[in-house]
């Protein structure tokens, strides 16, 4: 690839692969592709087995540039529209202008194309990838969005993709743009893959590492460690606890102190040893509000607004009302964090009723949990949290990937 100035040309994206230089052309959709509309069919036709369906919805919860294997079938009807391979399909209503400006190609066919799509078929100059990608990315994706109607739900006709624009190179530049990025969300795919299967052997672990209600043995343990578990309160297993409170916000003499801040919805879920804090409170703010200076090494516990969720801070903070830290742990602060994370779970469906919004300290630290030995409680953290940071790199990953694919678009459109 080759990095391009913007001002020798607006016809020509800053981003070409090597030996293309031609400038772009600009044309309507109406102009380059014939359009009919998918026909029928909704979430309640959907069966395990039938003639492969796509429905409009897929392009929000499972969007791919290119649909190849799909998963929702349906017993088909007369007068259904099939799909003869290389569609382009756009949704017709969505929530937002934005959401509803994306396109994907399906390349095979005899798969029904279920109402509310658009349905584009490229004429002979296009390639059915590069003009999903078009609209979904490129200056097209824009145009369209502004051609969309409405309020609650936003619309989109054939008659609006029509009139939108497309910028296209030659054919074997839009087969050169379209493998790329296809390679791209192959490798995105593998590590999102990746991540979802290690996330899923935690959580399998988690259950088997820890006794069931009732048990005083987990079912799986490390060699060596044959002793029952004991029923601990939380409150047997702390030293102290501290409180949280919010300076006034209008008050800059309170913030950007040296003295982290953190909110409910800065603690991430699933993630025990991680948060994203992004304020901070001075000495002033401190003694002129409820918060409090939780020593490191504590687990702030959120107790209100995301109530279950906690983190593990090795570094002094502080925190808003919606949390209770528990410091001066007696055991293994990691194996602790997962005992303690893996309760609240269990017991949110009960936390979250239209009764309860939240749980009081007194309430926290009643609360039982199954605890080894110190010895393998240290073994169970140990394990567990290598097991964290080994699915947090993959996610780190996907997003730089995901990252990565974003910028690139970005310049390889015009």
């Amino acid at each position: 690839m080759g990095e391009q100035r913007k001002s020798e040309s607006d016809s020509v994206p800053a981003l070409r692969f090597e030996g293309f230089s031609d400038p772009w052309e600009q044309r309507k959709l109406g102009e380059l592709c014939s359009f009919t509309k998918g026909r029928g069919y909704s979430k309640l036709d959907i069966r395990d087995s039938g003639t492969p369906l796509i429905l409009y919805g897929r392009l929000y919860t499972q969007y791919q540039t290119r649909i190849e294997e799909v998963d929702t079938f349906s017993a088909e009807r007369g007068g259904s529209l099939l799909s003869k391979g290389n569609e382009v399909i756009v949704p017709a209503s969505g929530e937002t202008a934005e959401d509803i400006a994306v396109a994907a190609s399906v390349r095979r066919s005899g798969i029904i194309l279920g109402g509310d799509l658009n349905v584009l078929t490229p004429e002979g100059t296009l390639d059915p990838d590069y003009v999903a990608l078009g609209i979904t990315y490129g200056s097209a994706h824009g145009d369209l969005a502004k051609r969309a109607q409405g309020k609650s739900v936003v619309h989109v006709h054939n008659a609006d993709i029509e009139m939108t624009k497309l910028a296209y190179p030659s054919i074997k530049e839009q087969r050169a743009i379209s493998a790329f990025v296809l390679r791209v969300d192959s490798l995105i795919t593998l590590h999102q893959r990746k991540y979802e299967k290690l996330k899923t052997v935690k959580q399998s672990l988690l259950e088997k590492m820890f006794p069931k209600e009732g048990e005083d043995v987990p079912e799986l343990r490390f060699e060596g460690f044959t002793e029952p578990w004991e029923q601990r309160k939380v409150g047997e297993l702390v030293g102290d606890t501290y409180g949280g409170g919010t300076p006034n916000t209008s008050n800059e003499e309170y913030w950007d102190g040296p003295i982290p801040w953190i909110q409910s919805s800065n603690v991430l879920e699933d993630e025990l040893f991680r948060a994203n804090i992004s304020k901070s409170i001075t000495a002033k703010g401190l003694i002129n509000s409820a918060a409090q200076q939780v020593p490191s090494h504590s687990i702030a516990v959120v107790t209100h607004v995301g109530v279950g969720k906690l983190v593990y801070l090795t570094f002094p903070y502080s925190t808003s009302q919606d949390f209770v830290s528990l410091s001066d742990l007696k055991g293994d602060a990691s194996c602790l964090c997962y005992a303690l994370y893996g309760k609240l779970q269990s017991e949110l469906h009960m936390v979250q009723g239209s009764a309860i919004k939240g749980i009081t300290k007194e309430e926290l630290l009643s609360k039982s949990i199954s605890i080894p030995c110190l010895g393998e409680q240290r073994a169970i953290g140990k394990f567990l949290k290598s097991l964290d940071s080994l699915i947090t790199l993959h996610q780190r990953e996907l997003e730089i990937l995901k990252n990565l694919k974003k910028a690139l678009l970005e310049k390889m459109f015009v």
